[in-house]
């Protein structure tokens, strides 16, 4: 006998992995288990996805649905991995919890790289391992240097063509072919989705559908703060409306608090327009599809890309510039979708900008730049294509992707002066750097 079991914590990313079974590119199993898990920081206060509006409709797909909180309680997902002396009780523990028995089983995880999914890597250790995609984060590099004892388990990276003719970089190094769920697979699976939202606002006018407003909550993530993450709520708001827009729909970030919606909703009233704010949650994608919005404005937001690929729907985004430079350390995970959204989508303050078109050829050259500055350690062998990227662009705009200090620290072009490069690489130099700090710590404490 065989079990696939399949990690989702997202409505989202169960959504892919229903669209990635329909497809057949999962390897064939007697048994598929999804195991549902909710990450939010406190999970006791937000539904799980299997308790969200329109699971029903992909639950038939999987012939069981365990809770891997419930599994794991009273311990968070986020914040859990078994210590290594325990992990065969684990794994014999599970086998018995879920009646595995000795069924060889296949895991299909998402963010291999930290909890739930190294967690469960880890608990199955002889177990072949799928990847799938939630989200803009694919086309960047690992987050981290994966164990080989991981890494090497990979078979397939599963992602939606969200850019198209942009090669993933996510688990490059281990040689893991990236394979994409058709379009027209994930496309049915949201079409089969219930939301129960009903319309966004009423009946559609005959001028169309609305814009929809994508929240996000950057202030959690330490990148902005409060007051950034409304301003840049009301430049969304204020943008739209100054492209003539009079109905205006927030979807806001499921763990946005309700300060954000207050001040909308008195901006909207001082424009005398119409703003809706979604009190439940849903996809975007569904109400891409049930209300089709005469426009989509966002941040870096995966929905963006989405309106955009999958349904054509027109969009536009605000405050990248300001997250390129925010963004800490360099290699922050959201540096590559930020990257994607600032070179790909028009700027909601250029509405007359022409459209944004980069050859494939040249977004896979710059996204393997700032790949290899994110995680030099994790692709040694892109430097070549790094320092040929960033010669081609001296003085260019593309170098706003890149920070002085990151390529000095590197010793790329575009960073110190080059008789000054070698300093960052010198091991002795370093040494002698890091005792100096040293000394003047000591000295200050």
């Amino acid at each position: 006998m065989s079990t696939r079991v399949l990690l989702a914590s997202t409505a989202y990313g169960a959504a892919t992995l229903a669209a990635a079974l329909d497809a057949g590119l999962l390897p064939p199993a007697d048994r598929t288990v999804l195991l549902v898990c909710n990450n939010a920081a406190v999970p006791e206060t937000s539904p799980a996805l299997d308790a969200a509006p329109g699971f029903a409709r992909l639950r038939a797909r999987f012939d069981e649905v365990r809770s891997w909180n419930a599994t794991i309680a009273p311990f968070h997902p986020s914040g859990w991995s078994p210590r290594t002396d325990d992990v065969p009780l684990w794994e014999r523990y599970l086998r018995l919890a879920w009646h595995l028995g000795e069924d060889e089983v296949t895991l299909v995880v998402e963010s291999p790289h930290v909890n739930p999914a190294m967690a469960v890597m880890r608990i199955f250790p002889d177990a072949p391992v799928h990847v799938y995609a939630d989200g803009l984060m694919s086309y960047g590099p690992t987050r981290d240097r994966l164990d080989p004892l991981i890494g090497t388990r990979v078979h397939a990276l599963l992602h939606l063509d969200l850019v198209p003719g942009l090669r993933p970089l996510l688990l490059a190094e281990f040689g893991v072919p990236a394979r994409i769920v058709p379009t027209d697979a994930f496309l049915k699976v949201l079409a089969e989705l219930d939301d129960e939202a009903g319309p966004l606002s009423g009946p559609e006018p005959p001028g169309g559908g609305p814009a929809l407003l994508l929240g996000q909550y950057l202030s959690a993530l330490g990148i902005l703060t409060v007051d950034e993450e409304e301003d840049l709520h009301l430049e969304m708001l204020r943008g739209a409306v100054a492209l003539g827009h009079r109905r205006i729909v927030l979807k806001p970030h499921p763990t946005a608090g309700a300060r954000l919606s207050r001040r909308l909703e008195e901006a909207a009233g001082e424009l005398d327009v119409e703003l809706t704010v979604l009190d439940r949650p849903v996809l975007a994608e569904v109400l891409y599809r049930r209300n089709r919005p005469a426009l989509v404005v966002g941040c870096f937001s995966t929905a963006l890309f989405t309106a955009s690929a999958l349904y054509g729907l027109p969009v536009a985004r605000v405050g990248t510039a300001l997250l390129l430079e925010r963004l800490t350390p360099y290699q922050n995970s959201n540096r590559v979708p930020v990257t994607l959204a600032d070179a790909l989508l028009p700027d909601l303050a250029e509405p007359t900008a022409p459209p944004v078109d980069v050859p494939a050829d040249e977004l896979n050259a710059l996204v393997t730049a700032v790949g290899f500055a994110m995680q030099p350690k994790v692709h040694p062998g892109r430097r070549a294509e790094a320092e040929a990227y960033l010669r081609q662009h001296q003085g260019g705009p593309a170098l706003r992707y890149f920070k002085k200090r990151r390529l000095t620290a590197l010793g790329l072009p575009g960073g110190a002066a080059p008789q000054l490069a070698f300093i960052p690489r010198n091991a002795t130099v370093r040494r002698v750097a890091r005792r100096a700090r040293a000394v003047k710590r000591a000295a200050l404490g």
